[in-house]
């Protein structure tokens, strides 16, 4: 993780931006944090090849989720941004590995309300078998 603030912050986040209005609210933020994606272990490695699963997703999965929860748990606002120029932030923030996600972070403005998230019926997305 590189965790950006001030200037730097904006920089990344003006990288975020695209298509016209994409994540043009990102600049508003006091904090990107920058979510990289390393290499693997040797024995994560030979995990990975033999069961064909990509372990370094699903931990930087996990990661996102805990780390955007315990925000909200402080009253932080956040935002999971996937749309960005991952050679022009590892330019920026000096990073080897591959940018994986852009998480912003920060209070919402004073009597700004956050925003109602469109969730999907749980029936879309769940199968229960018995």
């Amino acid at each position: 993780l590189t965790v950006c603030t001030g200037g730097k912050a904006k920089e990344v986040a003006l990288l975020t931006k695209g298509m016209g209005g994409m994540n043009k609210f990102a600049v508003q933020a006091p904090v990107c944090i920058v979510v990289s994606e390393g290499t693997y272990v040797r024995s994560a490695a030979l995990g990975a090849k033999a069961t064909g699963n990509d372990y370094r997703s699903m931990d930087i999965g996990i990661m996102v989720a805990y780390l955007t929860a315990e925000a909200a748990a402080l009253g932080l606002g956040t935002c999971i941004l996937g749309w960005f120029s991952d050679e022009k932030i590892r330019a920026a923030i000096d990073s080897k590995p591959a940018t994986r996600l852009v998480i912003t972070l920060g209070y919402p403005a004073e009597g700004e309300k956050l925003r109602t998230k469109k969730r999907k019926e749980i029936g879309e997305f769940v199968r229960f078998l018995g």
